[in-house]
Protein backbone atom coordinates (compact mmCIF):
# COMPACT_ATOMS: atom_id res chain seq x y z
CA UNK A 1 0.00 0.00 0.00
CA UNK A 2 1.14 3.55 -0.65
CA UNK A 3 1.98 5.70 1.37
CA UNK A 4 -0.39 8.02 -0.26
CA UNK A 5 -3.33 5.75 0.87
CA UNK A 6 -2.05 5.63 4.14
CA UNK A 7 -2.27 9.26 4.15
CA UNK A 8 -5.92 9.44 3.50
CA UNK A 9 -6.59 6.73 5.73
CA UNK A 10 -5.18 8.10 8.45
CA UNK A 11 -6.64 11.88 7.17
CA UNK A 12 -9.91 10.53 7.79
CA UNK A 13 -9.57 8.59 10.75
CA UNK A 14 -8.24 12.07 12.31
CA UNK A 15 -11.42 13.75 11.35
CA UNK A 16 -13.59 10.96 12.75
CA UNK A 17 -11.95 11.30 15.91
CA UNK A 18 -11.90 15.14 16.36
CA UNK A 19 -15.70 15.18 15.51
CA UNK A 20 -16.18 12.21 17.94
CA UNK A 21 -14.66 13.31 21.11
CA UNK A 22 -17.70 12.10 22.70
CA UNK A 23 -18.69 9.35 20.82
CA UNK A 24 -17.45 5.91 20.13
CA UNK A 25 -13.41 5.63 20.05
CA UNK A 26 -13.39 1.69 20.21
CA UNK A 27 -10.63 -0.01 18.72
CA UNK A 28 -13.56 -2.34 16.31
CA UNK A 29 -14.66 1.67 15.61
CA UNK A 30 -11.34 3.21 14.59
CA UNK A 31 -10.08 0.60 12.48
CA UNK A 32 -13.38 0.22 10.74
CA UNK A 33 -12.72 4.34 9.61
CA UNK A 34 -8.86 4.04 8.93
CA UNK A 35 -9.97 0.22 6.96
CA UNK A 36 -6.82 -1.03 8.81
CA UNK A 37 -6.68 -4.09 10.00
CA UNK A 38 -7.23 -4.09 14.09
CA UNK A 39 -4.93 -6.58 14.83
CA UNK A 40 -2.41 -4.35 13.44
CA UNK A 41 -4.00 -0.80 14.13
CA UNK A 42 -2.37 0.44 17.15
CA UNK A 43 1.21 -0.45 15.63
CA UNK A 44 0.80 1.28 12.76
CA UNK A 45 -0.89 4.55 14.22
CA UNK A 46 1.93 4.96 16.89
CA UNK A 47 4.78 4.16 13.82
CA UNK A 48 3.35 7.10 11.95
CA UNK A 49 2.95 9.32 14.68
CA UNK A 50 5.19 8.48 17.89
CA UNK A 51 2.08 8.58 20.08
CA UNK A 52 -0.28 6.08 20.85
CA UNK A 53 -4.34 6.15 19.34
CA UNK A 54 -5.30 6.58 23.46
CA UNK A 55 -2.84 9.22 23.87
CA UNK A 56 -3.88 11.31 20.91
CA UNK A 57 -7.32 10.94 21.98
CA UNK A 58 -6.73 12.12 25.46
CA UNK A 59 -4.44 14.73 24.56
CA UNK A 60 -7.52 15.74 21.91
CA UNK A 61 -9.33 15.90 24.61
CA UNK A 62 -7.00 17.48 27.04
CA UNK A 63 -6.60 20.64 24.26
CA UNK A 64 -10.27 21.54 24.33
CA UNK A 65 -10.51 21.44 27.79
CA UNK A 66 -7.50 23.80 28.41
CA UNK A 67 -9.31 26.28 26.17
CA UNK A 68 -12.43 26.05 28.40
CA UNK A 69 -9.79 26.71 30.84
CA UNK A 70 -8.41 29.72 29.72
CA UNK A 71 -10.72 31.29 27.91
CA UNK A 72 -14.34 30.62 29.59
CA UNK A 73 -13.65 31.23 33.86
CA UNK A 74 -16.90 30.87 34.32
CA UNK A 75 -16.78 26.93 33.23
CA UNK A 76 -16.30 24.54 36.49
CA UNK A 77 -13.53 22.66 36.47
CA UNK A 78 -15.38 19.00 37.55
CA UNK A 79 -18.01 20.23 33.89
CA UNK A 80 -15.02 20.42 32.00
CA UNK A 81 -13.20 17.21 33.58
CA UNK A 82 -16.30 15.04 32.71
CA UNK A 83 -16.67 16.93 29.13
CA UNK A 84 -13.35 15.71 28.59
CA UNK A 85 -14.41 11.80 29.69
CA UNK A 86 -12.76 11.89 33.20
CA UNK A 87 -15.02 10.47 35.98
CA UNK A 88 -13.58 12.59 38.84
CA UNK A 89 -11.52 16.19 38.73
CA UNK A 90 -9.03 14.37 40.63
CA UNK A 91 -7.91 12.03 37.68
CA UNK A 92 -8.85 15.02 35.15
CA UNK A 93 -6.05 16.75 37.31
CA UNK A 94 -3.54 14.23 37.39
CA UNK A 95 -3.61 13.99 33.47
CA UNK A 96 -3.66 17.87 32.89
CA UNK A 97 -0.43 18.15 35.06
CA UNK A 98 1.18 15.14 33.18
CA UNK A 99 0.74 16.58 29.88
CA UNK A 100 1.40 19.91 30.53
CA UNK A 101 3.43 20.62 33.75
CA UNK A 102 0.24 22.46 35.31
CA UNK A 103 -2.49 21.81 37.24
CA UNK A 104 -5.95 22.84 35.35
CA UNK A 105 -6.67 25.62 38.99
CA UNK A 106 -2.47 26.80 38.05
CA UNK A 107 -3.15 26.77 33.70
CA UNK A 108 -6.19 28.67 33.86
CA UNK A 109 -4.78 31.52 36.07
CA UNK A 110 -1.58 31.26 34.30
CA UNK A 111 -1.11 29.20 31.32
CA UNK A 112 2.19 28.00 30.37
CA UNK A 113 1.28 28.55 26.45
CA UNK A 114 5.12 27.65 25.31
CA UNK A 115 5.03 23.97 27.16
CA UNK A 116 1.39 23.66 25.65
CA UNK A 117 2.52 24.22 22.41
CA UNK A 118 5.12 21.90 22.58
CA UNK A 119 3.15 18.85 23.96
CA UNK A 120 1.15 19.34 20.44
CA UNK A 121 4.12 20.01 17.96
CA UNK A 122 5.28 16.51 17.64
CA UNK A 123 2.25 14.80 16.34
CA UNK A 124 2.50 15.41 12.90
CA UNK A 125 -1.25 15.04 11.09
CA UNK A 126 -0.98 15.05 7.22
CA UNK A 127 -4.23 16.49 6.22
CA UNK A 128 -6.14 15.83 2.37
CA UNK A 129 -7.78 19.32 1.65
CA UNK A 130 -9.61 20.74 -1.49
CA UNK A 131 -8.84 24.13 -1.40
CA UNK A 132 -11.91 26.67 -3.39
CA UNK A 133 -10.26 30.28 -3.93
CA UNK A 134 -12.34 33.36 -4.33
CA UNK A 135 -11.28 36.47 -5.49
CA UNK A 136 -13.66 39.57 -3.70
CA UNK A 137 -13.40 42.80 -2.94
CA UNK A 138 -12.64 43.25 0.79
CA UNK A 139 -14.62 46.59 2.10
CA UNK A 140 -12.21 48.52 4.47
CA UNK A 141 -13.23 47.96 8.63
CA UNK A 142 -11.62 50.10 11.27
CA UNK A 143 -10.44 48.01 14.05
CA UNK A 144 -9.19 48.27 17.51
CA UNK A 145 -6.09 46.11 18.01
CA UNK A 146 -3.83 44.58 20.24
CA UNK A 147 -0.50 44.24 18.65
CA UNK A 148 1.18 40.92 20.12
CA UNK A 149 4.84 41.01 19.65
CA UNK A 150 7.25 37.78 20.39
CA UNK A 151 6.99 33.65 19.81
CA UNK A 152 4.19 32.60 18.82
CA UNK A 153 3.25 30.26 21.18
CA UNK A 154 2.80 33.55 23.75
CA UNK A 155 -0.18 35.03 21.22
CA UNK A 156 -3.09 33.13 23.66
CA UNK A 157 -1.73 35.52 26.04
CA UNK A 158 -2.42 38.57 24.13
CA UNK A 159 -5.59 37.11 23.11
CA UNK A 160 -6.64 36.99 26.76
CA UNK A 161 -5.61 40.50 26.88
CA UNK A 162 -7.57 41.78 23.75
CA UNK A 163 -10.67 39.83 25.28
CA UNK A 164 -10.24 41.80 28.54
CA UNK A 165 -10.37 44.58 26.92
CA UNK A 166 -13.28 43.89 24.78
CA UNK A 167 -14.98 43.23 27.73
CA UNK A 168 -13.89 46.13 29.82
CA UNK A 169 -14.64 48.51 27.23
CA UNK A 170 -17.46 47.52 25.46
CA UNK A 171 -16.40 48.97 22.01
CA UNK A 172 -15.93 45.63 20.04
CA UNK A 173 -18.76 43.72 21.33
CA UNK A 174 -17.95 40.40 19.57
CA UNK A 175 -22.07 39.53 18.92
CA UNK A 176 -22.16 42.06 16.34
CA UNK A 177 -17.84 43.48 15.24
CA UNK A 178 -16.00 40.57 13.34
CA UNK A 179 -12.81 39.72 14.70
CA UNK A 180 -9.40 39.89 12.38
CA UNK A 181 -5.83 38.79 12.98
CA UNK A 182 -3.07 40.30 11.20
CA UNK A 183 -0.14 37.98 10.63
CA UNK A 184 2.75 40.74 9.88
CA UNK A 185 5.54 38.03 9.44
CA UNK A 186 6.12 33.80 8.93
CA UNK A 187 6.50 32.95 12.10
CA UNK A 188 8.27 29.48 10.61
CA UNK A 189 11.38 31.95 9.20
CA UNK A 190 11.66 35.31 11.21
CA UNK A 191 12.91 34.80 14.60
CA UNK A 192 10.96 34.03 17.63
CA UNK A 193 10.98 37.58 19.31
CA UNK A 194 10.41 39.64 16.32
CA UNK A 195 6.85 37.86 15.12
CA UNK A 196 4.38 40.23 14.93
CA UNK A 197 0.46 39.31 15.17
CA UNK A 198 -2.36 42.10 15.44
CA UNK A 199 -5.26 40.53 17.18
CA UNK A 200 -8.33 42.69 16.10
CA UNK A 201 -12.19 43.67 16.74
CA UNK A 202 -14.34 45.70 14.80
CA UNK A 203 -15.13 48.88 15.69
CA UNK A 204 -17.32 52.36 14.46
CA UNK A 205 -15.30 55.43 16.80
CA UNK A 206 -12.63 55.59 18.42
CA UNK A 207 -10.53 53.65 20.89
CA UNK A 208 -9.44 55.57 23.88
CA UNK A 209 -6.22 54.90 26.32
CA UNK A 210 -6.50 52.06 27.95
CA UNK A 211 -4.41 49.80 30.47
CA UNK A 212 -4.38 47.16 27.42
CA UNK A 213 -2.36 48.67 25.06
CA UNK A 214 -5.33 48.58 22.84
CA UNK A 215 -5.31 51.02 19.55
CA UNK A 216 -7.15 52.02 16.68
CA UNK A 217 -5.98 50.20 12.93
CA UNK A 218 -7.01 50.44 9.67
CA UNK A 219 -7.18 46.91 7.60
CA UNK A 220 -7.60 48.46 4.29
CA UNK A 221 -10.00 47.61 1.32
CA UNK A 222 -9.35 45.49 -2.25
CA UNK A 223 -9.26 43.12 -3.82
CA UNK A 224 -8.32 39.78 -1.98
CA UNK A 225 -7.82 36.16 -2.53
CA UNK A 226 -9.73 34.53 -0.10
CA UNK A 227 -10.04 30.79 1.29
CA UNK A 228 -12.35 29.09 3.99
CA UNK A 229 -10.10 26.94 6.70
CA UNK A 230 -12.18 24.38 8.56
CA UNK A 231 -10.68 22.85 12.04
CA UNK A 232 -7.78 23.91 14.33
CA UNK A 233 -6.42 27.15 14.37
CA UNK A 234 -3.20 25.55 14.10
CA UNK A 235 -3.25 24.53 11.17
CA UNK A 236 -4.19 27.81 9.12
CA UNK A 237 -0.71 27.97 8.09
CA UNK A 238 -1.37 25.01 5.50
CA UNK A 239 -3.78 27.08 4.16
CA UNK A 240 -1.31 30.19 4.22
CA UNK A 241 1.26 27.92 2.23
CA UNK A 242 -1.47 26.78 -0.32
CA UNK A 243 -2.29 30.02 -1.24
CA UNK A 244 1.30 31.41 -1.59
CA UNK A 245 3.10 28.74 -2.94
CA UNK A 246 0.46 27.03 -5.40
CA UNK A 247 -2.30 29.02 -5.99
CA UNK A 248 -0.50 32.94 -6.34
CA UNK A 249 2.22 31.85 -9.07
CA UNK A 250 -0.93 29.99 -11.23
CA UNK A 251 -3.28 32.73 -10.67
CA UNK A 252 -1.67 35.47 -12.57
CA UNK A 253 -2.30 38.21 -10.00
CA UNK A 254 0.18 40.59 -8.24
CA UNK A 255 0.31 41.40 -4.29
CA UNK A 256 -0.79 43.86 -2.40
CA UNK A 257 1.41 45.72 0.07
CA UNK A 258 -0.38 44.91 3.17
CA UNK A 259 -0.24 41.02 4.84
CA UNK A 260 -2.39 38.22 4.87
CA UNK A 261 -5.12 38.42 7.63
CA UNK A 262 -7.92 36.33 8.97
CA UNK A 263 -11.57 36.62 9.89
CA UNK A 264 -12.40 34.28 12.51
CA UNK A 265 -16.47 33.11 11.99
CA UNK A 266 -16.54 31.57 15.55
CA UNK A 267 -14.12 31.35 18.78
CA UNK A 268 -12.91 28.47 20.78
CA UNK A 269 -14.06 26.83 23.77
CA UNK A 270 -17.91 27.08 22.67
CA UNK A 271 -17.42 25.24 19.12
CA UNK A 272 -15.69 22.13 18.64
CA UNK A 273 -12.29 22.21 16.60
CA UNK A 274 -13.66 20.72 13.31
CA UNK A 275 -16.05 23.15 13.69
CA UNK A 276 -14.00 26.46 13.58
CA UNK A 277 -14.10 28.62 10.49
CA UNK A 278 -11.61 31.30 9.54
CA UNK A 279 -11.74 32.81 6.19
CA UNK A 280 -7.77 33.33 5.30
CA UNK A 281 -7.38 36.73 2.74
CA UNK A 282 -4.15 37.31 0.77
CA UNK A 283 -4.58 41.08 -0.38
CA UNK A 284 -4.02 41.40 -4.17
CA UNK A 285 -3.61 44.50 -6.58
Amino acid sequence: MSRKVYDERFSRLFEYIDQNLEGDLSLDRLSDVACLSKFHFHRLFSAHFDVSVGKYIQLARLKRASFRLAFYPADKVIDIALDAGFETPESFSRAFRKAFGQTPSEFRKTPEWRRWHDRYRHIKRKRIRTMDVSIVDFAPVQVAAYCHRGPIEGVNDSVRIFIDWRKSSGLSPRERCRTFGVAYDNPEIIEPADFRFDICGEIDGEVPENPQGVVKKLIPGGRCAVVRHRGAHEQIGEFVRFLYGRWLPESGEELRDFPVYFHYLNFIGETPEHNLLTDVYLPLK
